[in-house]
C-alpha cells in the first residue's frame, strides 16, 4: 500500500492445469452458488419444505442464471458480435462475458420454472430468490475484483485503487507479475468500483435477512422481499455506474450507460412491488403455502406408489 493509493496487483489466475486457467472469477461464482444454496437450504427446512423442493430449485434457478447472464451480455453489450453469429455464445463463452440484468431475467424465468413444478406461488419463490440475490451478487463483484475488471474512473481519494493488471498489462506479463515499482508509480488510482458494490450488497442481503427473519415479510407480506432487493441491487448500481469507466464503446457520450439503462426497470418493478404488497391485506394463515406444496407432494408420491405397483 501506498500513501496514496491501494497497490491492487493480484493474479486474476488461481491456477494452472496445463493449458488450461482457472480463475478467481470462476471460484467466486461457484462460491457465489454454493451460498445461495446454503440459505436457502436454512429458509426451506424453516419453513417445513422438503429437499426435493431445494433440489429442484438449484437446478432451475442455476441454469437460469448462466444462460441469462451469458445471452444477456451477447445481446445488451455485445450484439454486433453476436446477433450475426449466434453460435458464438457457446463456442466463445471462455472469452468472458456475463450481465447482471441478464442473469436477473433468467433467475426470474428459472423461478417461474421451478415454482410451477413444486406447487408454489411465483411471488413466493421471487421473496425466497431476493434473499441470496444481494449475497451471490457481492461476492460474485468480489470476482470482478480479483479479475481487475469493471474498473472505476481515476481518483485522488486515498481509498482508489491502482490496478495493476488492467492499467499495465504488458508490464505485468513481461515480469510475470512482479511489476517495478516505477511503472506502478505511474499507475493512476481508480475507484474500486466492484469493492463499492459488493458492500451495498451485503448490506442490503443483511436488510432483506433482517425482514425475513425478524419481522417475518416473507410470508406476511409477499411480493416485499423481492421489492427491496431490487431495489437495493438496481440502486446501487444505478448510482455506482457514474463512478465506472464505459464498458463498451458504443456507451461513450450516453448520459447513462447500458447498465443505469437497465436498472431502471427493475428498479420501478421493486417500487411498484413494495407498494403492492403493503396495499394488500397482510397474510394471517402464513402456512398455507407450504401446507399446500406439501399435500400436492404427498399427492404425487402416492400416485407414483400405484403406478410402481401395477
Amino acid at each position: 500500500m501506498s500513501i496514496l493509493s491501494i497497490v491492487w496487483n493480484w493474479d486474476p489466475t488461481l491456477v494452472m492445469l496445463g493449458d488450461l486457467d482457472i480463475r478467481w472469477y470462476g471460484l467466486m461464482w461457484a462460491i457465489a452458488i454454493l451460498a445461495a444454496e446454503r440459505v436457502c437450504n436454512y429458509t426451506f427446512r424453516r419453513e417445513g419444505l422438503p429437499p426435493r423442493t431445494l433440489e429442484s430449485a438449484f437446478i432451475w434457478i442455476v441454469l437460469g442464471t448462466f444462460i441469462g447472464a451469458r445471452v444477456g451480455h451477447c445481446i445488451f453489450y455485445e450484439p454486433e458480435v453476436y446477433l450475426p453469429e449466434p453460435w458464438r455464445i457457446i463456442t466463445d463463452i471462455r472469452d468472458g462475458g456475463m450481465a447482471s440484468h441478464g442473469a436477473t431475467i433468467g433467475i426470474i424465468l428459472g423461478i417461474w420454472g421451478f415454482v410451477k413444478r413444486n406447487h408454489l406461488p411465483f411471488i413466493w419463490g421471487l421473496d425466497r430468490i431476493a434473499i441470496v440475490a444481494p449475497l451471490s451478487g457481492a461476492i460474485i463483484r468480489l470476482g470482478n475484483l480479483f479479475n481487475s475488471e469493471i474498473v472505476g474512473y481515476t481518483t485522488d481519494s486515498a481509498l482508489g485503487f491502482k490496478f495493476v493488471y488492467h492499467d499495465a498489462r504488458y508490464a505485468w506479463y513481461e515480469y510475470a507479475g512482479n511489476v517495478p515499482q516505477e511503472i506502478i508509480d505511474t499507475i493512476p488510482a481508480r475507484h474500486p468500483a466492484q469493492l463499492y458494490e459488493a458492500l451495498c450488497y451485503l448490506l442490503t442481503f443483511g436488510l432483506i435477512l433482517w425482514l425475513y427473519l425478524r419481522k417475518d415479510l416473507g410470508r406476511r407480506r409477499p411480493g416485499f422481499l423481492f421489492g427491496v432487493a431490487m431495489i437495493g441491487i438496481f440502486l446501487t448500481r444505478f448510482f455506482i455506474e457514474f463512478l465506472k469507466e464505459r464498458q463498451v464503446d458504443f456507451e461513450l457520450g450516453m448520459a447513462l450507460d447500458m447498465g443505469q439503462l437497465l436498472s431502471i426497470p427493475f428498479i420501478i418493478l421493486g417500487i411498484y412491488m413494495i407498494v403492492r404488497s403493503l396495499m394488500r391485506p397482510e397474510v394471517s394463515d402464513v402456512g398455507a403455502v407450504v401446507e399446500f406444496a406439501n399435500r400436492e407432494y404427498a399427492r404425487e408420491d402416492k400416485k407414483r406408489g400405484k403406478k410402481g405397483k401395477k
